[in-house]
């Protein structure tokens, strides 16, 4: 068993070499997760380009689809790009291809398509064999100056050709046209822009080269997606998401109201947040209307032809179409947010997540040095073509000589060269001229052609000398970008638009989401609760598990909320709608919250947050605390009242008039002014009313001028006026007196 295991022999066994398993898949993983990062996944920051888009519009230009040229297939153009730049399937090149031509996916496409590319509602484009496409605009310059080396080439996958590294990028494609991809251990994500709005703030930056990106966002307030919708960020998230390149933006669907006279309306919904499909949209609305999730919508229809009109019916015509709007923000796609992560290769090669100012000043820079390199490969050719002038002005100065030798001579050219110290280059061009050249209007021409190079090799020799030429070429070059994108253009306006979310009342937000029906809520003394279905007056035919009985039940409506507190002290928060049904016994409520095991339900009512409560423990301390301040928003509750063991919170009654009433276990009855008693949000409590031993027995806020009534246990009324109570009347913490006659022997007002 312990022999070592071998390959079987193959002859060649030399070859053979042990590999660390370990050291092998780390360095072959890094090397793919290398690849995905640099070579599919991330865009450059210069071009804004992935390398497979830079691929299929390099083809395009190779193969002269100009935006004035006609279309050709979109196969066989993806069998360039496969062929010649980018080995890799050919489904994969033309869905990147498709989505370059969709007006919904770019903000300024690359890629002019004709034939059907797609839709907003999420159907796949037609065949490659259907359909055919050429450059746009867009295009052509982020090639511009390609063939004048204004770049660096590198070999193709099988070296039979040489494709660029980068684009010139004349036009600022990564914030204009934004980006998205997943590589290994790094995602990025790039909303789109306004190109108005990028070049007036990268001739800013020119100007400024340390402009914050708070004075960038003057500029640039915010993306601007091809769909449009209404971005609702505050303007700091927003130049805080710049400054970091990490955030996002909250983009919401473009709607209004249209009146359909007498009173009725109906909304209609016109721009969708970028990157939703309208038909899945509308197909979850559709799904939450049948579940009665969205109990003010009676119906939606989608009446879309070119452009997008979605109309949503309210149940009346006294829905508030801000609240039914707001609801529907909340529980569909309506709303939605799109991240920012600004991560690039930065220089080509660094991946890394940039901020605004730092996205721009690459982009600048960029430009920059190919104007640089476009210069120097002028000037080239500009000296080039300065020698070989020289050399014909020579010529025709001494034509005759020149003919002379070319006639008698066996090798004219290493005479000529000795004759008049010209070059190979100069000789060469003169050799090959054309007799009709020879006419004297030529040399007159040669002159006029000389003296204009040399005249435009200096400027360039300038250019290339002075930082502040350079900026000001680029910065000239960027404002013809700007008029041919201006936001005065049907290309260029802008399309999101900017608002704050309206104020609207959350609680009716909430309830605007749950159909309002009447339930009955039921609690046993062992705390599992049920909510049946109507109003039930009669709870006697209730029934619950053996050794369980009813603790209390009343009638509710599934918006409302209903408030459970313990004898902990704590106050606990359902919703209506989310009550367990009436089928069974319902369930524990220490399932739906984090109730205590040695606490016990006290209490549970409808929450009206205009009212207060006295709650007060089994010693005699109390506090009135407003009803609002009882709820709950998580499972954990809110403790209200500080009590510990033995000691419990024994009751809670609505506060009313402007006396309490208190008895103690010792039947002595208290009534003192309820403003004696403070109004708290938490605490212990004051003391109501002083015992030697027992505790309170039973609590009541009443009018003085109404009397104190109570009820003995044969349903008999008594009835207390203030001049009959003045013997009981006293301060709060005194200890009261005996009861009066026909006080209940239970201690409690009720019988």
């Amino acid at each position: 068993m312990g022999q070592e295991i071998l390959p079987p022999s193959g002859g060649d066994d030399d070859n053979i070499q042990p590999v660390d398993l370990k050291a092998a898949l780390e360095q072959r993983y890094l090397a793919y997760a290398l690849s995905t990062i640099m070579h599919r996944a991330l865009p450059d920051v210069r071009d804004g380009l992935k390398p497979v888009h830079r691929r299929i519009v390099y083809a395009m230009n190779e193969m002269g689809l100009r935006p004035t040229s006609a279309f050709r297939k979109c196969a066989k153009i993806v069998g360039e790009v496969m062929g010649n730049y980018h080995p890799h399937g050919d489904q994969s090149i033309y869905d990147a291809l498709a989505r370059l031509a969709q007006d919904f996916s770019q903000r300024y496409t690359l890629v002019n398509g004709q034939g059907n590319f797609g839709n907003i509602d999420g159907d796949s484009p037609a065949a490659m064999r259907y359909t055919e496409s050429k450059m746009t605009a867009v295009s052509e310059l982020l090639l511009e100056g390609i063939d004048q080396d204004a770049v660096d080439f590198r070999d193709t996958y099988d070296e039979s050709n040489s494709e660029p590294t980068v684009l010139p990028g004349a036009f600022p494609n990564l914030l204009a046209n934004g980006s998205s991809g997943i590589a290994v251990g790094m995602a990025t994500s790039i909303p789109s822009h306004n190109a108005h709005e990028l070049c007036d703030a990268a001739l800013h930056l020119i100007k400024h080269p340390d402009a914050t990106v708070e004075k960038l966002v003057e500029f640039i307030p915010g993306p601007d997606f091809p769909t449009g919708g209404i971005i609702i960020d505050s303007r700091d998230s927003i130049i805080e998401s710049y400054r970091t390149g990490r955030g996002g933006f909250r983009v919401r669907a473009k709607w209004q109201t249209e009146d359909l006279g007498r009173g009725g309306y109906q909304i209609v919904i016109t721009e969708i947040p970028f990157q939703v499909q309208k038909s899945r949209l509308i197909e979850k609305i559709a799904e939450l209307l049948i579940a009665r999730k969205l109990p003010l919508l009676e119906d939606i229809r989608d009446e879309s032809a070119e452009d997008i009109r979605v109309v949503l019916v309210p149940k009346t015509r006294s829905v508030d179409p801000t609240i039914l709007m707001e609801s529907m923000f909340k529980l569909t796609e309506l709303e939605s947010r799109f991240p920012l992560n600004m991560n690039v290769l930065s220089m080509g090669r660094i991946p890394r997540v940039m901020a605004l100012n730092e996205v721009l000043k690459e982009w600048l820079d960029h430009r920059r040095e190919v104007l640089q390199r476009r210069s120097r490969f002028r000037l080239a050719a500009i000296e080039r073509r300065l020698e070989i002038l020289g050399g014909l002005l020579i010529a025709y100065l001494n034509i005759d000589e020149v003919i002379r030798i070319i006639r008698e001579e066996d090798e004219p050219k290493p005479v000529m060269m000795a004759r008049w110290d010209l070059t190979d280059i100069q000789v060469e061009a003169i050799l090959n001229m054309r007799l009709r050249a020879l006419r004297k209007l030529e040399e007159f021409e040669i002159r006029k052609e000389f003296d204009e190079l040399t005249k435009e090799k200096g400027e360039i020799e300038a250019l290339l000398s002075s930082d502040d030429k350079q900026w000001q070429t680029v910065a000239w070059e960027i404002g013809e970008v700007k008029k041919k994108f201006a936001k005065a253009t049907e290309v260029g306006r802008r399309r999101t638009q900017f608002a704050d979310a309206p104020e609207a009342d959350e609680e009716a937000i909430q309830q605007a989401m749950i159909e309002k029906e009447p339930i009955t809520v039921v609690i046993s003394e062992k705390g599992w609760i049920r909510a049946l279905k109507g109003h039930i007056a009669d709870t006697a035919t209730l029934t619950f598990k053996e050794g369980d009985g009813l603790k209390v039940a009343f009638p509710a409506q599934t918006t409302d909320k209903i408030l459970i507190v313990t004898t902990g002290g704590k106050a606990f928060t359902l919703g209506g709608d989310k009550l367990p049904g009436g089928r069974g016994h319902g369930e524990p409520l220490r399932i739906m919250v984090d109730m205590d095991n040695d606490q016990a339900v006290l209490t549970a009512f409808v929450h009206d947050p205009s009212r207060k409560q006295l709650i007060v423990s089994t010693a005699g301390n109390g506090f009135v605390v407003p009803e609002a301040e009882l709820v709950a928003n998580t499972r954990k509750g809110k403790q209200i009242m500080n009590v510990a063991l033995p000691e419990e919170t024994q009751l809670l009654v609505p506060v009313g008039g402007d006396h309490v009433a208190v008895v103690g276990e010792n039947r002595k009855l208290l009534v003192f002014p309820l403003a004696q008693v403070p109004e708290m949000s938490r605490g212990k409590g004051v003391r109501l009313q002083r015992y030697k031993d027992g505790g309170i027995s039973d609590v009541r806020c009443f009018a003085i001028s109404d009397g104190l009534v109570w009820e003995d246990s044969a349903g008999r009324t008594f009835t207390k006026n203030k001049d009959e109570l003045a013997e009981w009347l006293s301060d709060r913490a005194t200890a009261g007196r005996t009861v009066p006659k026909g006080f209940p022997r239970s201690g409690k007002f009720a019988g």
